[in-house]
């Protein structure tokens, strides 16, 4: 892949309650399938109020995450370290290979997450209290 462009309208919404190997049941567009990107995952998630991205962990991903609209309830870190941050758009977090990480939509409104992963390995996740 040499470059991409693409409009967020023009990337197609997946609902992933339409696919059992893959949870949880939320919206996604996959950006990374769009433009082509082959070292890392790119993703907008849409969480509706009270929908979550459960506590995990990758065995080799980092991830990068940016809040676009809503506003969210993260949990970060070890297990047993985990700290927990309440935070709107405009901001930016992170977890390394085997953090742990989720976030919840605690606001009354969709919220809108972009998340960055590299390597794009497409593990379903670790439990983070099992990696102590």
């Amino acid at each position: 892949m040499d470059y991409g462009v693409a409009h967020t309208k023009d990337v197609p919404v997946t609902d992933l309650s339409e696919i059992d190997e893959l949870p949880p049941d939320l919206n996604i567009r996959s950006l990374d399938d769009v433009l082509g990107l082959e070292k890392m995952n790119a993703k907008l998630w849409y969480l509706e109020p009270g929908e979550q991205i459960g506590y995990h962990a990758h065995s080799e991903q980092e991830e990068f995450y940016y809040v676009i609209e809503g506003t969210f309830s993260l949990k970060l870190g070890r297990s047993g370290e985990e700290e927990v941050r309440e935070v709107g758009p405009g901001t930016f977090f992170s977890a390394g290979p085997e953090i742990g990480h989720g976030y919840r939509n605690v606001g009354d409104e969709r919220g809108v997450v972009l998340a960055i992963g590299t390597p794009p390995v497409h593990d379903p996740g670790l439990d983070p209290h099992a990696l102590d």
